[in-house]
């Protein structure tokens, strides 16, 4: 995208400016201590066998933005369906495999859909989140659990852990936020100290908006302005903690957390008509459990358990429905367990074993429809090798799942055969230069995704019959990270070309007088994606980060006698990507970020009726803090976003918000 191109160059050649004007001015002096800090990349692990990029809770606050949806599209190779306004549903897909393909966890624990297959990641705060990170495969940590080896892409988001100094028994954190359309925002954070070895954590926040914000309709040569309606959510989320460290230096953590939402559904924006009578509730809980214990040197072992139940009820008014209402109630309940075996008998080489088993059932009111039930078991074998300059990474995955209907008779629905899977996967890292920080890697994973309950069940569209869909990954890529090198403190870069190949991809295919779930589609996707990072000293105290990231990608239909073969798929820009700053100075810190894509086609047929306009929304924010004394600091925060007031959809017929503004204060004590 040039725009991103042009303006991410800009900001480097200006700091780069900046970095010499500081250079003349330094003087040597002569000091008492020293401290030695490690320089940190902040959007990608350049030592990774496998692309991994990460934000920091603090950086995504910083940079203005309000959600962690806008955080991971600032990520090379991630793109996020985001169907408007503050409540919008937001999923997201890591190099066009699919939300189904992309496992989103939650402090170590996979999250769960087995109905829809997708996560909604807007539901998630930000207010405690201590690390963002996205990675093509399933990262390098050998005690993680067989779900994260068996996806194709893993978006992990890591809550902030409590840090109690030895004299503080407590931690108070009160903030609120307030902004455009009618948001208010208050938060409530408790870190308390309950003995020597376990602190407790509650985190609590609540959220309401009316979300009716204006937007351009354009008809033709005509253009006039509306304002969305239906828009308003109400929603709060808490979450509490218990962690224990043991004498014995093993761990265990517990979390226990609550989501509520309720909101209406806008829908798409059609000529003439800007009627919606839609409202959807959410309703999300678990309790999950992390027992971490390291015999010796060599045995390490982690064990994790959780139950989730998941309930959401919609329903749409409209005189065409029996008692003028239609309601459909789905209700979900899954338990979980995994346990991981680290070995380590050489200093160059690790092996791990991981085992899941998982029970989910799904209760539904939606006539046609039966309420299944289905057992998974997933059995990694990973192993990693280190010798000399070059890190090999491998594993195995068996899936085994199997499935019961109740009711299947009244439904005339044949349950499934079991399936059986083995997918393995390849990493490597060379370190071309003995004294440079540069890599060669290399990546190949096959994994593939279960038919979600939808996808088999759902009314008279679903097939018992589907095929697991199966994913086939490649890649290739150089990164780098430098030393110091005057003020600059490190440059990260990373460049990573890939290639991927999806079969028995599950579509919605129309059959005599109804669609039906088959597999059909075929895609191949080429891209390229590349990101910098680097932060300058200006001055004393006075430093700017900076981080860029571009993708381009080239993802086509390849689905034998589709009449759509060889188009760019949905929704797939060719080139998009993220620019971010962040100026942290003795008086304020400053804050900016830029996320634009080129256009796009919201249907496989690429004319210019389905046709969806680049765009380039910016965002900034201006921040302070101030000790109050006693350890006690305040906050104060003001973040305008889409400064430009751009115009523009993510998905067709779903504008997004104009230009908002949003005011925050938070007191820690």
């Amino acid at each position: 995208m040039i725009v991103v191109k042009r303006l991410a160059a800009g900001i480097v050649a200006l700091f780069s400016m900046t970095c010499v004007a500081a250079q003349d001015t330094l003087r040597t002096h002569t000091i008492e201590d020293v401290v030695v800090t490690a320089n940190r990349s902040r959007t990608a692990n350049v030592f990774s066998t496998i692309p991994v990029q990460s934000f920091s809770g603090d950086d995504i606050r910083l940079m203005g933005l309000q959600n962690i949806a806008d955080a991971v599209k600032k990520f090379a190779g991630t793109s996020v369906k985001d169907y408007g306004g503050i409540g919008g549903m937001k999923t997201v897909s890591v190099r066009n495999l699919g939300a189904q393909h992309t496992a989103v966890s939650y402090d170590g624990i996979v999250v769960s859909n087995t109905q829809a297959g997708q996560i909604d990641i807007g539901r998630f705060s930000l207010d405690n989140v201590s690390m963002l990170s996205v990675a093509i495969g399933q990262g390098s940590d050998m005690l993680q659990s067989a779900r994260h080896y068996a996806s194709a892409a893993v978006m992990g988001i890591t809550t902030e852990q409590p840090k109690l100094d030895a004299d503080k028994a407590s931690l108070w954190r009160i903030g609120i936020s307030g902004g455009s359309w009618g948001q208010i925002n208050p938060k409530l954070r408790l870190w308390q100290r309950l003995s020597e070895s376990t602190i407790m954590s509650i985190n609590a926040d609540y959220m309401r908006a009316d979300g009716n914000y204006p937007y351009t309709l354009v008809n033709g040569l005509e253009s006039t302005r509306e304002r969305r309606t239906n828009s308003g959510i109400s929603q709060w989320h808490v979450e509490g903690n218990v962690n224990t460290l043991f004498a014995d230096s093993s761990s265990l953590d517990v979390k226990g957390y609550y989501y509520r939402s309720s909101r209406g559904l806008p829908g798409s924006v059609i000529l003439y008509n800007n009627e919606s009578n839609e409202h959807l509730w959410d309703e999300n809980l678990f309790a999950q459990a992390i027992y971490n214990k390291r015999w010796n040197e060599q045995w390490q072992w982690v064990a994790r358990a959780k139950y989730t139940h998941s309930w959401n009820k919609y329903e749409e008014y409209d005189i065409k429905y029996t008692d003028g209402i239609k309601r459909e109630v789905n209700s979900q309940d899954e338990y979980y367990a995994s346990a991981t075996i680290n070995w380590q008998p050489l200093r160059w080489f690790t092996m791990s074993l991981a085992e899941d088993a998982s029970f989910n059932k799904l209760r539904t009111t939606v006539n046609g429809s039966p309420n299944p039930l289905r057992f998974t078991s997933l059995t990694a074998l990973a192993a990693k090798l280190r010798i000399g300059r070059l890190t090999a990474e491998g594993n195995l995955v068996m899936t085994y799942a199997t499935e019961e209907l109740t009711e299947s008779e009244k439904y005339s629905l044949k349950t499934p055969e079991d399936r059986k899977h083995l997918s393995p996967s390849l990493s490597l890292s060379w370190r071309i230069l003995p004294e440079e920080a540069l890599y060669l890697r290399a990546l190949y994973k096959s994994t593939f995704r279960m038919p979600t309950f939808n996808d088999l069940y759902y009314l008279q569209i679903g097939n018992t019959a589907l095929r697991p869909e199966k994913a086939h990954e490649y890649g290739i890529g150089l990164t780098w990270n430098s030393r110091r090198m005057g003020c600059i403190r490190y440059l990260a870069l990373t460049a990573d070309g890939y290639y991927n190949d999806v079969t028995d991809k599950i579509v919605a295919f129309p059959s005599t007088y109804i669609w039906k779930m088959v597999n059909f589609g075929k895609v191949e996707i080429w891209g390229l994606d590349a990101t910098i990072a680097t932060e300058i000293d200006i001055a004393k105290k006075t430093s700017v980060m900076l981080s860029a990231s571009i993708s381009v990608q080239d993802a086509k239909d390849k689905s034998d006698g589709s009449a759509t073969y060889g188009s760019q798929l949905p929704y797939t820009a060719k080139v998009s990507g993220g620019i971010s700053a962040i100026l942290n100075t003795p008086w304020l810190t400053i804050g900016y970020s830029a996320t634009g894509q080129g256009k796009r086609y919201s249907m496989a047929q690429n004319i210019r009726e389905y046709h969806l306009s680049p765009y380039l929304e910016h965002s900034v924010s201006i921040s302070r803090r101030f000790n109050l004394g006693n350890s006690s600091n305040i906050n104060l925060q003001l973040s305008v976003n889409n400064i430009t007031n751009e115009q523009y959809e993510i998905i067709k017929y779903y504008p997004m918000p104009g230009r908002s503004l949003t005011a925050s204060a938070t007191v820690e004590f």
